[in-house]
């Protein structure tokens, strides 16, 4: 996202295998266009996020899955979102999907 360029993958070994595919022209151009930011986890974090759903839920995650939530447990992460500023003046109310 940084390049402004679609990369190109050459390997990737990650436990959140769901999300080693590459990006499409058409998918990057929209994701530069809406994207608000990207906040980055680690596999440590993956595994700790899928242990907490599962603690929390009785729900056991795809890792790909959990890594929407993983970053949003860190302290101050969400922060290095651009979001837009509410009507209200209330803090930014962020959906997971």
């Amino acid at each position: 996202m940084k390049t402004g360029e679609l990369q190109t993958m050459e390997a990737s070994d990650t436990i959140a295998d769901g999300l080693r595919a590459s990006l499409a022209p058409r998918t990057f151009a929209i994701l530069r266009r809406e994207l608000a930011g990207v906040l980055l986890v680690s596999e440590a974090e993956i595994i700790e996020t899928m242990r907490l759903i599962w603690e929390r839920m009785k729900i056991v995650v795809e890792p790909s899955s959990s890594i929407v939530l993983a970053p949003l447990l860190k302290e101050g992460r969400a922060a290095n979102l651009q979001l837009a500023e509410r009507a209200d003046g209330q803090a930014a109310k962020i959906g997971l999907i």
